[in-house]
């Protein structure tokens, strides 16, 4: 049986304060909280641009590049479009492991190691997703040598190789904030583009959303461009969205804790390089529980001891008990594109080469790898919407269930998922007629985008932003969880959602970006909410103080969410080993 339930924040008459917060900030006006909108960019003088294409594919990182590459070898009129520079905006460009599962060099077979991620996993993970991603990976490896990827630690030319060689067009810096529908299905895109005063429609038969994770531009992690855009479009026109009570346990350094390469610099330095198996239980809240009971900055990261440990806290599987890397440098460590978890249980994961203090909720906001986005309804990265594909973080396929489980995992991921999306969403798009956009619903739509522009004043986006950074980037938010404080934070977000939200205010094509990242940020945050409040008991990246154990005679089940008839938003179970059911 399917289990939905509806969930409202009950009211509070107060939350608690936040010492040293960015809340604190916005309770004084930093950033100008209301004020007149002084507009530099004139709303009245935007022109129009309209494209069309068989498939559309939306973010340039490593999900959108095979997307787009295997879309178009499929036959299929390709056009990216990505926010930033392809191959060097998002997370794409720090991760640096790359996982190859190679039948002749691992001690598992295929089935085994499927079967370890999901012991991991505690049954979290899809393992179709699983197998796909190991099955396929020696495939992606051998395409990316073929284009130069890994010779350099900077991805945009090899990115740009099979692109330019295709003549497929390309689209940077356009901010994507609409998904358009003809009917029940998929018929395009819309946004704007950052360097002109220009509204941009693309119609398209089909859509494959590569647009990554998302958090709370929280400081040390370099996630401040990533904010759930794609995940929060899709859900606006209804898609169902998984996995927002996981969290991601990325840390930073205590020291210049705001700069991302002082924590992560040798991340960003390294050429990538390949990983085999090495199925691991890390990156999940042990080090917040840590911090919880003793206090930050804790000891993290390689090599750093076996630190200290309290009673409690998230469950850690027997088997994985101890697997934090060897002590010595990072390359002794064999990491990939994310920390090990530093020298057994109760001690968290650090970056690498990271030694002494390091504080959690660097990537307050984002889940774990592939454990949050769009519901797959079958194998080939396909949403309830039909003709809307998703790949990579953007997807929710749980590759690796809710916890970090295999080094690598994210690029493989995304570029097993990409290729996968972008050859579904050409054949899809074959068997379709090109969509009718209606002028009246392409009119309102650009009233919708620019609406920050013209208003005559309002709310700045960065000061709503600090209040929402404020409301849940707290350890005693999203990461040791209960009930109490989930429904005071809840209260607070829809106040942000239904007052703060409509009065954005933007005087430059910065701050629209900004004003429509800030709105997807406020939604993001109520799914999380709503998700952990719902899920009673503790599992993986998910500690509930008040749920402390592993339930699986209820839990054994994703929640997935998804806005009803009225505009609310709603939350179901789906099964474990399950595809969702249709409707």
């Amino acid at each position: 049986m399917t289990t939905t339930e509806q969930q409202s924040g009950p009211t509070r008459r107060a939350f608690m304060a936040m010492g040293g917060s960015a809340a604190g900030m916005a309770a004084l006006g930093v950033n100008a909280g209301w004020g007149q909108n002084t507009s530099v960019s004139d709303a009245s003088a935007f022109t129009t641009a309209t494209h069309d294409c068989d498939v559309l594919v939306i973010g340039g990182g490593m999900a959108g590049l095979f997307a787009a590459v295997k879309g178009h070898d499929a036959g299929a009129k390709i056009r990216i479009v990505s926010k930033g520079r392809l191959g060097s905006s998002g997370l794409t460009p720090f991760a640096k492991g790359f996982f190859a599962f190679d039948p002749a060099q691992e001690e598992l077979t295929l089935d085994e190691y499927v079967a370890a991620v999901s012991r991991s996993a505690l049954g979290t993970n899809n393992p179709v997703y699983t197998r796909q991603t190991a099955e396929h990976s020696l495939a992606r490896v051998e395409e990316l040598k073929a284009w130069g990827f890994f010779g350099s630690n900077l991805y945009n030319k090899s990115f740009m190789t099979p692109i330019e060689a295709r003549g497929i067009p390309l689209h940077e810096r356009v901010v994507v904030t609409h998904l358009l529908k003809d009917g029940d299905r998929i018929a395009g895109a819309a946004g704007f583009r950052l360097d002109a005063e220009e509204v941009v429609i693309f119609r398209a038969k089909s859509v494959v959303l590569c647009t990554g994770a998302g958090a709370f531009k929280p400081n040390g992690f370099p996630v401040c461009d990533l904010t759930h855009d794609g995940t929060v479009m899709a859900y606006n026109i209804g898609a169902k969205v998984t996995g927002k009570e996981w969290n991601d346990g990325h840390v930073g350094r205590a020291k210049n804790p705001a700069a991302t390469y002082d924590g992560w610099g040798d991340m960003f330095d390294r050429r990538p390089s390949l990983e085999g198996v090495g199925i691991r239980h890390d990156l999940g809240v042990e080090a917040n529980y840590l911090a919880y009971k003793l206090g930050n900055p804790v000891e993290a990261g390689p090599g750093s001891g076996p630190g200290k440990n309290v009673a409690g806290g998230p469950f850690r599987p027997v088997e994985f008990a101890d697997n934090g890397p060897p002590p010595g440098p990072p390359e002794a460590a064999g990491m990939g594109d994310g920390p090990p978890a530093g020298g057994g249980p109760g001690i968290g994961g650090g970056p690498p080469g990271m030694r002494g203090p390091a504080m959690g909720g660097a990537s307050a906001g984002m889940s774990i790898h592939k454990s949050e986005g769009l519901v797959p309804i079958n194998d080939r990265c396909e949403s309830n919407i039909p003709g809307l594909f998703a790949a990579g973080d953007a997807l929710g396929s749980h590759m690796c269930g809710a916890i970090y489980t295999q080094i690598g995992s994210s690029l493989a991921g995304s570029a097993v998922q990409g290729a996968v999306g972008g050859e579904a969403a050409a054949d899809y798009a074959r068997d379709v007629e090109t969509p009718i956009l209606e002028e009246t619903e392409l009119a309102a739509v650009e009233e919708e985008i620019l609406a920050p522009l013209h208003r005559k004043a309002g709310y700045g986006p960065a000061w709503v932003t600090q209040t929402l950074q404020g409301i849940m980037i707290p350890n005693f938010v999203l990461y040791i969880k209960k009930e109490s404080i989930l429904s005071a934070a809840l209260a607070y977000i829809e106040e942000l959602r239904d007052h703060h939200s409509p009065m954005l205010r933007a005087a430059d094509m910065h701050e629209l970006r900004l004003a429509h990242e800030t709105s997807n940020m406020i939604i993001s945050a109520e799914m999380k909410l709503r998700a952990s409040l719902m899920r009673k008991e503790s599992r993986c990246s998910h500690y509930r103080l008040d749920y402390p154990d592993v339930d699986d005679e209820n839990w054994r089940a994703w929640i997935n969410i998804y806005k009803d008839e009225s505009g609310d938003m709603r939350l179901e179970k789906q099964p474990f080993d399950t595809w969702p059911a249709q409707t």
